[in-house]
């Protein structure tokens, strides 16, 4: 990772020509040493890539690039400290920078400054001065393109076609499943391409080999070709070696593009071919779509079927969905394993300690065959169990890499990346094995760590590090992605082989610290750890820009002593990111500023910690501060202003926070502010809701607390300016007080359509509905929380998107629908389209969801309130209805979970006296009511006896879970309950005449 480093820092320190460098060089004659040290910098950089190549069989240049990528670091330190001083300057009052530097001169204090930075400047600029007068001596030569800087020193071996079927384990269903797609798919087009997507090492070219010598294949196709493409996508060759495969004849070397795609054409066109692949890395759409025109000729049924680790290279060769191959089941990879590590005979297969040992290393594989073949067939020649035992005790990344083909075969996929994808890969070896890995803090690093580029002004840091991590997602480096993606809640994992590569090539770079060993191993050259924290004391982390911990909830949390942190400040003064949440932290000192190169400070989950100092506004490169959970803070820190830089505040879950500070408008580069407290009564000198008037570039979710106590209300609220704040995705308006809200309109809080999620709770204000509500087009959750004076809510059938509707403490509500006063049929076919989850909770005068009801409310068997093919809640999966006399709900065919608590049980007994069809719009298959509900809870509903409960029951034979309550007529279990085969769970409280 040596050149990714390098080449990051060397770009860093060629931008010196920014204003306030220009600036300070100037007031303190070192303006010829910046030019003379950006021009050094140049040179190192244009032999770098040479030399990183070159590292891997020379220890001398190896120990050069080495020296160059400290040097750089400590360049890069230095430099951050100039800007960092200027920026210090240029806060202090305000003015421009030149006046302020005038002024910082005028200080004994900064004369002094002034002269141990010109003599550390002078000093850097010698250092790397002597080491790149190096570069001549080892050779090195300007390289203009990346080259495979990776610890291998020989490519991916050639792949071909054959392999014994009998050998292959743990990939039949996978077989099956890609045959299906060759022989069973035909598509309207001449050419159907099918991409084999995964990590390395998993199999992707054997189980193509295996459709590949398929039989029936073989009969399918009149042309068979079988191409490794490998890293180099040279349409040339590829065409040629495909007139190879047909030909069986090795063509001649000088002939040109032209004359071998008319040969190429000559040779397929319309002829029905299979056309393998293998190991496909170019993701230059040009390039593939030049093949592709190429291929087009043969017969209607021909297919192509590409192997390739990138899902990037998958999405732009084809339409259709990629086949993603997974790891060895566990029974799968334990036989694969013993039958290549016991083979030679010198370890006892019927060793029960040989075979406990077996299991564990086969588990520690991950289900890649790479990995089991290779550590197997290194096992299968050591014959005794202290062998094995060392071995097991071994981490993967620990290995030699001459013995370990796994890492040289994952390491092909890093020696692909671009050097700013290498860093922010490398970086994740920090977490643990295994771990969930928050996507949006995981960015929050990388742009800490000034991995992250911003090319685009148009394009946010956070948006650029989130388009790294799906550059990474596409080449299987991460696995378990969340639904989510935009990275707000997002979670990913590692697999642990990629795991191990990240340690592996970060090398001493990024330590995990585990033991009093492994803090002694943290050296000079060490920029990030994770640490257990009761080990921080022992790390000289002096060049340290990392320090995280991972709190295990197993665990005790550790108390921080202030002694503590002041040796952390005092030893760790180049940190970027410090992470000390869940550690009990009472106080945090007002040495903090001394970190002046912080950019992230998480301070999460430390209930005892009241206050922060207010000295924590002396560091303007900080960029997030975490704080949820803080549950004790009372405040955050005046001046907050000054933090410039701050694009995160995120105080989740701070009960006692008592205002916002004034001057946290001025910050209008935060995207991130989770919660924003209005001061109840002026006491405390709070902003004012006007100050998120600027903030318009808030993303993700604002919860505003306090809203009862806003005076002058209508004009703060549209002060306030939500409208405008077209990023942010959640929406949640707290209010408090007795106080009648009768004067604070809702709509007053309009925010900008692009909402997704409004929550509004305690609201006390007039039974009117805000306007604006139709136009939140993009709105996929509504939470209304009383107690607001709603009589109804309309219908918000105009809001095409809607998911999930919370109702509660609603207690005047007494109809939902305010568009549809007849209760029409025809209305209903649009109402809630694509709603899935409906709550409904203590609204006691809600008896109908229509402000007329056609039915009689006398006649509980009257089934006329909606045609038999209406679906109004088509898409409805979980419904929750709670202290509310329900008398009738709109059909919900599709529902799988239902929760009826002290309610009527008359919406339930109309559904089921009604026969619904099939929401699929192919077919008009009826289905029995409630035929997909798996889990039934009822509760505390009198009238439910036995033998209504046997006939609600035979309808409900997809059951699982089913829930029996407080129902004091309940006297036995009904004879339907037979019917429940697939019933897993059976809960029965409350039931007191139950025999």
């Amino acid at each position: 990772m040596a050149d990714a480093i390098a080449s990051n820092l060397a770009t860093e320190l060629i931008k010196l020509r920014s204003r306030a460098l220009s600036q300070i060089g100037l007031w303190w004659n070192l303006e010829h040493d910046i030019d003379d040290l950006e021009l050094i910098v140049y040179t190192i950089k244009d032999v770098l890539l040479d030399a990183v190549e070159k590292s891997v069989t020379s220890d001398l240049v190896k120990v050069w690039v080495e020296q160059v990528t400290d040097a750089l670091y400590d360049a890069d330190d230095l430099l951050d400290d100039f800007s960092t001083e200027a920026l210090r300057k240029d806060l202090m009052s305000g003015n421009k920078l030149t006046k302020e530097v005038r002024l910082f001169f005028s200080s004994s204090n900064q004369f002094a400054y002034s002269l141990k930075m010109g003599r550390k400047i002078k000093a850097i600029k010698a250092r790397l001065a002597s080491i790149g007068s190096k570069a001549q001596m080892f050779g090195l030569v300007n390289r203009d393109c990346p080259v495979e800087t990776s610890f291998m020193t020989k490519k991916r071996q050639q792949m071909h076609s054959f392999v014994r079927e009998d050998e292959i384990i743990g990939r039949d269903y996978d077989k099956v499943a890609l045959l299906e797609l060759v022989l069973g798919f035909q598509s309207e087009e001449n050419l159907y391409i099918i991409p084999i997507v995964g990590l390395g090492g998993l199999g992707k070219t054997t189980l193509a080999g295996l459709v590949y010598n398929d039989e029936m294949v073989k009969r399918c196709f009149d042309l068979m070709m079988w191409v490794c493409v490998s890293d180099v996508f040279d349409v040339k060759a590829i065409v040629k070696t495909i007139i190879e495969c047909v030909t069986y004849k090795a063509l001649d070397q000088n002939l040109g593009m032209d004359q071998l795609q008319k040969q190429l054409r000559d040779e397929i066109d319309g002829r029905k071919y299979l056309l393998v692949l293998d190991d496909v890395w170019n993701e230059d759409v040009q390039q593939w779509l030049s093949l592709k025109n190429l291929l087009m000729g043969g017969a209607r049924g021909s297919k192509i079927i590409l192997t390739t680790r990138s899902m990037k290279v998958a999405k732009i060769t084809s339409n259709c969905p990629p086949y993603v191959l997974k790891g060895l089941s566990d029974d799968d990879a334990w036989s694969l394993f013993k039958k290549i590590a016991f083979k030679e005979g010198y370890a006892d297969s019927t060793n029960s300690v040989f075979v406990e040992m077996g299991k564990q290393i086969s588990e520690n594989c991950a289900g890649v065959p790479l990995a089991i073949n290779t550590i197997g067939g290194m096992l299968s020649f050591k014959g005794t169990l202290i062998e094995w035992q060392s071995f097991l005790d071994r981490q993967l990344s620990r290995i030699s890499l001459r013995e370990n083909e796994i890492l040289d075969s994952l390491g092909l996929s890093y020696s692909h990346l671009p050097s700013h994808l290498k860093l922010c890969f490398a970086y994740c070896g920090l977490y643990p094995r295994g771990h969930a890995i928050d996507v949006q803090t995981l960015v929050q690093f990388w742009i800490a760590q000034g991995f992250v580029k911003q090319s685009n002004p148009s394009q946010s840091l956070y948006e650029i590090g989130f388009g790294y991590f799906k550059d990474l997602v596409e080449r299987s480096f991460f696995q378990e992605v969340g639904e989510r993606y935009s990275g707000e809640g997002l979670t990913c994992k590692m697999h642990d082989l990629m795991h191990d590569l990240a340690i592996f090539v970060a090398k001493t770079n990024s330590i995990v610290v585990d033991s009093n060993f492994s803090a002694g191993e943290v050296g000079g050259k060490c920029r990030h750890i994770s640490v257990n924290p009761s080990l921080i004391p022992l790390i000289e982390g002096k060049r340290l820009r990392t320090l995280l911990h991972f709190p295990n909830k197993r665990e005790e949390s550790q108390h921080m002593s202030d002694e503590t942190w002041d040796s952390i400040i005092s030893n760790c003064i180049h940190l970027r990111v410090l992470k000390l949440d869940d550690l009990d932290i009472n106080k945090v000192p007002r040495s903090i500023h001394k970190l002046k190169h912080l950019r992230y400070l998480d301070l999460s989950n430390n209930p005892n910690l009241r206050i922060l100092p207010k000295s924590i506004c002396k560091i303007p490169n900080l960029q997030a501060l975490k704080l949820d959970w803080c549950s004790q803070l009372k405040e955050l820190p005046k001046k907050i202003e000054n933090l410039v830089n701050l694009t995160h505040i995120t105080c989740e879950q701070c009960h006692s926070l008592t205002h916002m500070p004034r001057g946290i408008g001025m910050l209008t580069s935060l995207q991130t502010l989770s919660g924003f407290v209005v001061d109840k009564d002026g006491s405390h000198g709070g902003a004012d809701l006007s100050e998120l008037s600027g903030l318009n570039n808030l993303r993700g979710q604002l919860r505003i607390k306090n809203l009862g106590f806003v005076k002058n209300a209508k004009e703060i609220f549209r002060a306030a300016n939500l409208k405008e704040k077209q990023h942010l995705r959640s929406l949640v308006l707290v209010w408090s007080g007795d106080s009648d809200d009768d004067d604070k309109s809702l709509e007053d809080l309009q925010p900008h359509p692009n909402l997704e999620s409004l929550l509004v709770i305690g609201w006390r204000g007039d039974a009117k509905f805000p306007s604006w509500i139709s136009l939140l087009t993009n709105l996929v959750n509504i939470s209304i929380w009383g107690p607001s004076k709603f009589k109804h809510l309309p219908s918000f059938a105009q809001l095409p998107c809607l998911q999930h509707l919370f109702v509660l403490d609603l207690v005047v509500l007494e109809y939902m629908d305010n568009n549809n006063p007849n209760g029409r049929q025809g209305d209903l076919e649009s109402f809630f389209p694509l709603l899935k989850r409906l709550h409904i909770q203590n609204c006691p005068n809600m008896k109908g969801w229509w402000r007329r009801r056609p039915i009689d409310d006398d006649n509980e068997d009257d089934t006329t309130v909606i045609g038999t093919s209406t679906m109004a809640f088509p898409c409805l999966s979980h419904l929750h209805i709670e202290d509310c006399p329900l008398t009738s709900m709109p059909l919900y065919p599709s529902l799988d979970e239902l929760i009826l608590v002290n309610t009527s049980s008359r919406p339930l007994k109309q559904t089921l006296k009604m026969n619904t069809t099939s929401i699929s719009p192919s077919t008009s298959t009826p289905s029995l009511p409630l035929s997909k509900l798996s889990s039934f809870h009822v509760q505390n509903i009198e009238e439910l006896d036995t033998s209504m409960l046997d006939e609600w029951l035979q309808h409900l034979t997809n059951l699982q879970q089913l829930y029996l309550i407080d129902l004091p007529n309940l006297t036995s279990l009904p004879d339907e309950m037979v019917r429940l085969t697939n019933l897993q769970q059976l809960n029965i409280d409350g039931v007191p005449r139950l025999e």
